[in-house]
């Protein structure tokens, strides 16, 4: 990965300083931060500096309700790698904690971006705010970058050309749905869940099923049930496989699991890193009569997974 991680903003070197930036959370990365990026790009080439994003870890809202549900869309590893492959430099990837909420706008723009990073350029989207109770505003960040000495650029809104919302909320809902089709078209991406692969209960052997389990405790819940997928494994290759995704109503279980077969493929992978897209929605969860019940509907999802991935 060519991206260099950065994760504070103070004690920072000449080098790490001095980008045009991205700013906001970014979770997803979708097509709609694409556009503020693409801003922020504009204005390192013009500038002939480095382009860089600021993003917040942990997300500003997991700070303040620290009880909703997982509601992320990517880790920290999965944004750097999806803004490696914009062709951003660095991402500046801050703690989001209580010295940082407790910042007033005026605070943040001085002693983050412009101290701390050393910012020639921000580019936020239509709807940034920032600062303690959200009171900057872009309007008021261009004011600010005119007294510290920094140009900012103001996004606006960018729907798809047949009415597509591109936010991050509308990710969500087309992932509850189960509308992998429209989670795609918004993220530019099939959606994806990265994790270690652990021990189960290994009752998939028992039906020639052997399973890749992994715990997905920082993800929003996608709609529960069999999706066709596709995993990429630490040395890169990709394996084709279908995926049960919930809390497996036959066995149940109290947090959510995805669970993979991965078509064709017999080798360890406890406790290796894998990133599985959920390519397709076949069915919602369902409970069967018992074990062979359950391996011919799974043989019949196994069917379907394979002709949607080709």
């Amino acid at each position: 990965m060519a991206i260099e991680v950065i994760r504070d903003w103070r004690g920072l070197s000449a080098s790490q300083k001095g980008a045009a930036v991205a700013v906001g959370a970014f979770d997803g990365v979708h097509r709609g931060h694409q556009a503020v990026i693409a801003s922020a790009r504009k204005a390192a080439d013009e500038l002939a500096v480095p382009l860089g994003v600021v993003s917040f870890h942990p997300h500003p809202r997991r700070l303040f309700q620290p009880d909703v549900a997982p509601f992320g869309l990517m880790t920290p590893e999965q944004m750097a790698r999806a803004l490696d492959v914009l062709g951003v430099d660095r991402l500046y990837l801050l703690p989001f904690d209580r010295e940082m909420a407790s910042l007033t706008d005026e605070a943040f723009a001085r002693e983050v971006l412009s101290e701390g990073l050393g910012i020639k350029h921000a580019a936020v989207g239509f709807d940034f705010t920032f600062g303690k109770g959200r009171s900057g505003s872009p309007d008021l960040l261009t004011q600010y970058g005119q007294r510290l000495g920094f140009s900012v650029s103001v996004t606006e809104r960018k729907d798809d050309a047949d009415g597509l919302k591109l936010s991050s909320s509308a990710v969500r809902e087309a992932l509850k749905a189960g509308d992998m089709t429209r989670a795609t078209a918004i993220l530019g991406r099939p959606f994806a869940i990265e994790g270690t692969v652990i021990h189960g209960d290994k009752r998939g052997r028992t039906i020639g099923i052997p399973t890749a389990n992994i715990a997905m405790p920082a993800y929003m819940r996608p709609a529960y049930g069999v999706y066709a997928t596709r995993t990429r494994l630490p040395d890169g290759r990709v394996v084709n496989g279908v995926a049960n995704l919930g809390i497996r109503p036959m066995y149940e279980i109290e947090d959510p699991l995805l669970e993979v077969w991965l078509f064709d493929f017999d080798e360890s992978l406890y406790d290796q890193t894998v990133e599985t897209e959920l390519v397709a929605f076949l069915r919602g969860e369902m409970k069967f009569d018992g074990l062979d019940a359950l391996k011919v509907q799974i043989d019949e999802d196994a069917r379907q997974a394979r002709a949607i991935l080709g």
